[in-house]
């Protein structure tokens, strides 16, 4: 069998799951950040985006007529719980490449694409559901927007780093096999791949989920 260290549980791994999965099975140790969630989200954050989120904060935005307002949040939880589980299952349904990184490359960053073409147009369509809601949705809604199109290509940029760490990790696992037994580790690979990918899915769908949170209230 293949046998490859991965280090759980080590002090100074902290954060999403994504990341402590990725430091388990890289064996990097990953230094607790000392900045405050505020002040590491500034260094992402430009100028023009700290004048725009004051907009959306200090706007009275129009909303929808009561009678255009949403009646509930069933049709959205339906919907995005629909979306979600069409990735996961596509995430779950994926199988072993072979020896070549190449193609589970191209693969992840398939799935990533599909991620960001779905979480997209949810959050759009949960923005417009509470915009209808009141001024104060409207208001976060606008808010949800903004950040949006502030992070985005930061949060591009960082999850499409994902693939070469999991090369790393792909580089180990053939090594320990020493072209024995191919198959196995390419397997073992895939689950470990999979395992990512669903976590990668979490954060994409964090936004949403705070959404839909939003929406629920009356």
């Amino acid at each position: 069998m293949v046998q490859v260290s991965r280090r759980t549980g080590r002090k100074g791994v902290s954060g999403s799951a994504l990341i402590r999965l990725l430091a388990q099975l890289t064996d990097t140790d990953v230094p607790e950040s000392k900045q405050g969630f505020a002040d590491r989200l500034s260094e992402w954050l430009r100028w023009t985006d700290a004048i725009s989120l004051a907009a959306a904060l200090q706007s009275s935005p129009a909303t929808a007529p009561s009678g255009a307002a949403a009646s509930g949040s069933d049709a959205e939880e339906r919907e995005c719980a629909r979306v979600r589980a069409a990735l996961a299952n596509a995430i779950a349904a994926d199988r072993a490449l072979g020896a070549d990184f190449a193609a589970y490359r191209r693969r992840y960053l398939a799935r990533q694409q599909a991620m960001e073409a779905a979480v997209e147009p949810l959050r759009a369509r949960l923005r417009a559901r509470l915009a209808a809601k009141s001024p104060a949705m409207a208001r976060l809604a606008a808010v949800d927007a903004v950040m949006e199109q502030a992070l985005g290509a930061h949060e591009h940029r960082v999850l499409s780093t994902v693939p070469a760490l999991l090369e790393k990790h792909f580089e180990r696992l053939r090594q320990a096999d020493g072209g024995v037994q191919p198959e196995e580790w390419s397997n073992v690979f895939c689950k470990d791949m999979q395992s990512v990918l669903l976590a990668e899915l979490d954060i994409r769908f964090q936004p949403v989920e705070g959404l839909l949170e939003a929406l629920r209230k009356r």
